[in-house]
This record gives C-alpha cells, sequence and structure tokens, in this order.
C-alpha cells in the first residue's frame, strides 16, 4: 500500500509554565499500516495543542511515570513536565473505536538532580481511544479529563499490536513525520505479528514475527546512542557478532535524538545469563561457554579499534578517570550507608590507578560495549555468541557513554557478571565463578593477542566501580538483591591488605 503524509510543525508561542512547550508537531496521514483499516488512517480534523495537551496529561503522568521500570529519576518527586515536541502519529478522532498514537517527547523535572539541572528527557508513545478494550486494560495510564483529550483514555502504545505494527510500518517506509525521521538500510517485509517483550528495564521492545526487535529507547538524550553508532560501525567492519540495524527513527527537532533501532532478532538463541543459571542449577561448569564468550567480546573489540579512532590514555586523563571513579564511590556511598565501611578499601583500586597517572605512557582506549554483562549476550544452538545492546550504562550521561575506553572496562563487566550468577544460585559456588572467569580471560586473549590480567591495576579499578554501580541500581531497584553486590564489595575491599 501506497503511503502519503502532510506535516505540520507548530512551534509554541506561549509563555513559559510549569508545563512549558518546545515543539508541537501535528501529523495528518492519508494512509497508513496496511494491516489498519481505512477508517483508521482518515485525517484528524483539528491540531493538536502543545501546551494544552501537556497540562491535561500532567496528572496521570505524575502518578504513571515514575513506577515505570526505566525511570531514572526515582526517589525524587516530579515537579512539573516541559514538551519537548509531540508528534500525532495516528490521528486522534472525536470518534471511533480505534486507536490514536501520540508520540511524545516529555521533560520530567525534579528537585535535587544536579546531573541534569534540565530534567530527564522520555519518549513516550500514548494510545489514545474513546473506550478502552479489555486486553489493553494493564496498559491503562488514565482517563483525561480535560483538553484536547478530554474524556478519551490514554494508554502504553506498545501494548496495542495496532499500535506496534504502524510503528515498523512507519520503519518499512523512510521519511519524515514532523519532528521526526524514519531511516532504514535494506527492505523491511509487512504483515510481521509484533509482540511486546515483557523482560525490559530500562528500554522498551518490541518483536515482529521471528525476524526483528525494534528496541524503544525511553530515556533519551542529543546525540546519536551508541546502541546505533556501534552496531553500524562493526557492521561496516564485517563484524558478524554484533546484529546490524535495519531501520532506526529519530527526533530531528530541536536537537537530534535517537529513538529507537530495528536489528534482526536471533531467534532460538540463548540469553547468556540463563544459559549460566541454567548450568548451575544443573551443578555443570560454564567454562567452554566462557572461553567462546572471551574470544566473542575479543573479536568485537578488534573490529572496533579497526572500525573507529584508538587515541592513547594520557597521563592526565588517566588520573580524570581515576577521579571519577572516587567520585562515583563517594556518591554511592551517601546514597547507600551500607557501603560506607569499605569505602578506604575500594578507594586503593582508584588510586594505584591514578598512580599510574603520573607516569609517561597511558593505556590504548577505543570505543566498548560499555555495560558488558552475560544477559548482553546472546548464544546460538552451535555455540556461536553474539553481543547485544551496546547502549552503555544508561545512567550515565550520553558523551560520556561514547567516550574511548579501555577494552578491559568490558571485561571486567562480564567477571563481575559471571560471579553474580554464581552469588544468586544457593550454595553460591566459588570455583564455579573462578573457572568462568579465567575461562573467559584465556578465551579472549587468545583472540585478541593480549591477556586482560596483565593490567591488574586497571582490572580490579574497574571490578570495583562496576561492583559499586551495582550495589546502587540494587538499592534503588531491587533491595533484596543488595546482598549479591555487596559480596563483591568485600571481597574488592578486602584485596586492599
Amino acid at each position: 500500500m501506497s503511503e502519503a503524509a502532510s506535516t505540520r510543525v507548530a512551534t509554541s508561542k506561549s509563555k513559559t509554565k510549569s508545563t512549558t512547550t518546545s515543539t508541537t508537531a501535528r501529523t495528518t496521514a492519508s494512509t497508513t499500516a496496511s494491516t489498519l483499516t481505512s477508517s483508521e488512517v482518515v485525517a484528524a480534523d483539528s491540531a493538536i495543542a502543545g501546551e494544552d495537551l501537556l497540562s491535561s496529561l500532567a496528572p496521570l503522568l505524575h502518578t504513571w511515570l515514575p513506577g515505570r521500570r526505566w525511570f531514572a529519576g526515582k526517589g525524587q518527586p516530579v515537579t512539573h513536565f516541559s514538551l519537548v515536541s509531540a508528534t500525532e502519529i495516528l490521528p486522534v478522532r472525536s470518534a471511533g473505536t480505534g486507536p490514536g498514537l501520540l508520540h511524545l517527547l516529555v521533560r520530567a523535572h525534579q528537585p535535587g538532580l544536579s546531573a541534569n539541572t534540565s530534567g530527564d528527557c522520555y519518549q513516550l508513545l500514548l494510545g489514545v481511544r474513546a473506550m478502552l478494550p479489555p486486553a489493553l486494560a494493564s496498559a491503562r495510564i488514565g482517563r483525561v479529563q480535560d483538553g484536547p483529550l478530554a474524556g478519551r483514555t490514554v494508554y502504553e502504545g506498545l501494548h496495542d499490536p495496532r499500535v506496534a505494527e504502524l510503528l515498523l510500518e512507519r520503519l518499512r517506509r523512510p521519511g519524515t513525520l514532523g519532528p521526526l525521521r524514519f531511516e532504514r538500510t535494506s527492505a523491511i517485509p509487512a504483515g510481521l505479528a509484533p509482540r511486546l517483550l515483557d523482560t525490559e528495564q530500562s528500554n522498551s521492545s518490541l518483536v515482529y514475527g521471528d525476524s526483528f526487535i525494534l528496541k524503544i529507547f525511553r530515556r533519551v538524550f542529543p546525540g546519536t546512542n551508541p546502541d546505533l553508532e556501534l552496531p553500524l560501525a562493526l557492521s561496516r567492519e564485517g563484524c558478524g557478532r554484533v546484529p546490524a540495524p535495519v531501520a532506526w527513527f529519530e527526533a530531528t527537532t530541536p536537537q537530534p535524538v535517537t529513538l529507537g533501532v530495528l536489528q534482526p532478532f536471533l531467534r532460538g538463541a540463548g540469553d547468556g545469563w540463563q544459559l549460566a543459571l541454567g548450568a548451575l542449577a544443573a551443578g555443570r561448569d560454564f567454562v567452554p561457554e566462557a572461553r567462546a564468550l572471551g574470544r566473542a567480546t575479543a573479536e568485537v573489540h578488534l573490529a572496533l579499534a579497526a572500525a573507529l579512532p584508538t587515541p592513547a590514555l594520557r597521563p592526565s586523563q588517566t588520573r580524570q578517570l581515576a577521579d571519577g571513579m572516587t567520585e562515583r564511590l563517594e556518591a554511592a556511598a551517601r546514597a547507600v550507608p551500607a557501603l560506607v565501611p569499605y569505602v578506604p578499601g575500594l578507594r586503593t583500586a582508584f588510586d594505584a590507578v591514578a598512580a599510574l597517572g603520573h607516569g609517561d605512557s597511558g593505556w590504548a582506549v577505543q570505543r566498548v560495549h560499555g555495560d558488558l554483562h552475560l544477559g548482553q549476550a546472546l548464544r546460538a544452538g552451535n555455540g556461536f555468541w553474539s553481543l547485544i545492546d551496546f547502549e552503555g550504562e544508561p545512567a550515565r550521561p550520553l558523551p560520556e557513554r561514547r567516550r574511548p575506553q579501555p577494552p578491559v572496562r568490558d571485561v571486567a563487566g562480564m567477571l563481575r557478571s559471571f560471579d553474580y550468577a554464581a552469588r544468586s544460585h544457593r550454595p553460591w559456588n566459588d570455583a564455579w565463578a573462578a573457572g568462568c572467569r579465567a575461562a573467559y580471560c584465556e578465551g579472549y586473549a587468545r583472540a585478541a593477542g593480549s591477556d586482560p590480567r596483565d593490567e591488574p591495576e586497571l582490572l580490579r579499578a574497574y571490578e570495583t566501580d562496576k561492583a559499586v554501580y551495582e550495589v546502587l541500581y540494587e538499592a534503588r531497584n531491587r533491595p533484596d538483591w543488595l546482598p549479591v553486590p555487596m559480596a563483591a564489595i568485600q571481597r574488592l575491599a578486602a584485596a586492599a591488605d
């Protein structure tokens, strides 16, 4: 089916209030996804006013947004919202039973969040219906009391198959829609049935048939997301360890923002975390798998080094690296009092790296995965490992995640993951974790030509930094899991003696 769309973009001229507007886009689509009926794609007869829209949604968002797993500002109240952009992807009508779809970029303003004083920006895809079908009851956000959507129910749109189909159709046919731009690198078949994965943390994902997976970024930042940038670079380099992006979409105003990436779905591949837990439960080691995973990691690092710049870490930058780790440790200790007794011992790991920064040479740095663990690795039935999710640690600013770093950072993340798996199983199997860690480093060394254990100061520092991050994450999101990283904290602090 052919597709045509006319778009009008209106800039808000209203004064800044507790709910403010940057850009509002209203889209009238004459034709859309082939799976939607003609009655569902007629043009909207009035624009959605940005300020009125957000003012009417704010009471619902105040309740709903902080409860999302991907909301980063837990523990602090939201004082107000501001609207960065709004796009009417599927027109919202006053009649009819089909869905409307609003794409919003919204800033949540909170007190005491110095990392981003302008507020974190979130991507919302809101379905709008006059009556919500029972099958979508769990996705309900609430009924709008006033404004342009008065009397209608808004809900998490990704739960709606019709909305999910529309997103794929937009990616099938590149172009612009208000401030949104859709791109693709190859043809995408139509008619693939969508399903929403229910295991998401910092993002949301839709699987289409068994062919593609669309990751929707929730907390978004200006600039190209590494989960698009790095797989594209690896694809150009011919690295088969990472699924190459097939399509993506982004916001173009007021600044470019990566919003979603479509990649091949690795059907039948096993999640490394689940495979490791299965091995523990069966009482068998994971050494061959860990060794092969080390090789896969090294191959990705070699490809990234070939595709992108590999500067040297100057001594001053080494000291800055250690200082940043120390600052994160101190901030985490303020938030999690259980860390306080271990701070002196943990700090020695960072001091050792800072001391090396007073020399004349530094480590080679390059682009890395940035958040590597067993859950980011998929193993095919033939034993072939693939790495996914190159976004980096979502809690860290995008410029930091895109910064070249020592490859040992990824190694440290995987070593921590083996320990995490072993600690989550009862009884704890220290020998299992040690065997996996050694095998992983051996596999890495064979492919890379250098053993990450030959840089003990840097490896210990990155393991410590990762464990501190884990403590803070678990304290905020999964308090029952806090003893797992705290066990590593005790071990790493004792290494100073």
